[in-house]
């Protein structure tokens, strides 16, 4: 039995069969779902916050995925929407090899994000109940698993998964954010970026991240996809004569990423900072405006709606890899100079990934506290019935955008 409380110390019980969970209906339910979610956004008062805009589109965030879905909670005798969760499902590499054979072993997973519940509905089973309809949906239409992200002190997250829905914590990742300066990023005269055609980045990605976890099968769906700005090779100019693209041989030493323009879906904006605080990041703007060749890192204006790039699909190989890489990524954050909306550059790695040292980054805005937890869906086959209980099978995690 659940209590609601509605007094300082008074409760009266919940019957379950209260909360009525069913698929998101935009028509009725847009305006609702927008209302729950910005009063969810709130943060503790005197504390930053980071606020969410999804410009109108409350399923923006999973529409990317052929297969998605988002369910809303009704609750009490006016059915108000107190609750929502989104889902995707997509075919991803485990790690693992097929037996006896070179090919990567994928796996259908699930993801689930986007779990908002009214503050003044909570401890009520209603988390759970969404979570359960969720995973019910996700197990109908062939997931074998499913698994969610957040961060390490978000408790209340994850004790809901963790201890009431039997999920188990998985993987960690880091996550790198480099602002955007008002000037660009001089990049070495000795290096050659290339965009790579779709059709070629699809063949040396499916090469490179085959041994890797969470690789997508649909590679060249998003490679495809319009919010999809480019992938990115770096390498020695004098190495160029050497590589042949139409073999799709990879160079010997070379440094490769691509760039989603996630401004397009959604928008940030940093609420709850101080007076001071606001005084000192236009400071540095301010200079940087004024002296541009002292390069002063100024800190973008987070306090009204911004947008990022995210960079996904990093990896580099050779003995000037790291170089390139970093080149790459300066690449990347002077295409976000020239677009006024996009004020930093993110990327997420593998803790132990190699490519995570080369790729610029501000340790102030960047963070290794990401938790991924996943869970068994169901009967899976004997090639995975231990993948949620693995270590970590390769230290390269490949970051799916759509998930962001």
């Amino acid at each position: 039995m659940h209590f609601k409380k509605i007094a300082a110390e008074t409760y009266m019980p919940i019957s379950p069969a209260e909360v009525v969970v069913r698929e998101y209906d935009k028509g009725r339910d847009k305006a609702a779902v927008e209302e729950l979610e910005r009063r969810c956004e709130v943060g503790q008062p005197g504390k930053p916050s980071l606020v969410t805009d999804l410009m109108g589109d409350p399923i923006a965030r999973v529409r990317n995925f052929m297969s998605h879905i988002m369910l809303v909670a009704e609750y009490g005798d006016g059915r108000d929407i107190v609750g929502v969760i989104r889902g995707c499902i997509k075919t991803v590499t485990s790690g693992k090899r097929r037996s006896n054979t070179q090919h990567p072993a994928y796996v259908k997973l699930a993801y689930i994000l986007g779990l908002r519940v009214s503050s003044n509905h909570r401890r009520l089973g209603i988390a759970t109940k969404l979570v359960e309809k969720l995973e019910g949906w996700c197990t109908k239409n062939g997931a074998k698993y499913a698994y969610m992200a957040t961060e390490c002190k978000n408790q209340p997250s994850l004790d809901l998964f963790t201890k009431k829905c039997n999920y188990v914590k998985f993987r960690n990742p880091a996550v790198l954010v480099q602002p955007v300066h008002l000037h660009h990023k001089a990049l070495a005269s000795d290096i050659l970026i290339i965009r790579l055609p779709p059709e070629l980045a699809v063949t040396l990605y499916r090469r490179i991240f085959s041994n890797s976890e969470f690789f997508p099968k649909d590679i060249d769906r998003l490679l495809n996809k319009k919010l999809n700005l480019g992938t990115f090779m770096a390498l020695p100019k004098n190495s160029l004569s050497n590589w042949n693209p139409k073999t799709c041989d990879l160079p010997a030493s070379f440094a490769i990423l691509s760039v989603w323009n996630t401004k397009e879906v959604y928008k940030l904006q940093v609420k709850g900072v101080s007076a001071l605080t606001h005084a000192a990041c236009l400071g540095t703007r301010v200079l940087d405006a004024i002296v541009p060749w002292l390069k002063i890192p100024s800190v973008p204006n987070f306090f009204k709606n911004f947008g990022y790039y995210f960079l996904y699909g990093l990896h580099m190989e050779g003995k000037d890899g790291a170089r390139l890489m970093r080149n790459l990524c300066k690449f990347a954050h002077n295409m976000a100079v020239d677009d006024v909306d996009c004020r930093v550059v993110v990327a997420e790695v593998g803790q132990m990934d190699p490519v995570r040292e080369a790729i610029p980054h501000w340790k102030k805005f960047s963070w290794d506290e990401d938790v991924w937890c996943i869970k068994k869906l169901g009967e899976a086959s004997k090639i995975f019935d231990d993948w949620h209980k693995s270590s970590v099978s390769s230290p390269v995690i490949f970051v799916d955008p759509r998930d962001l």
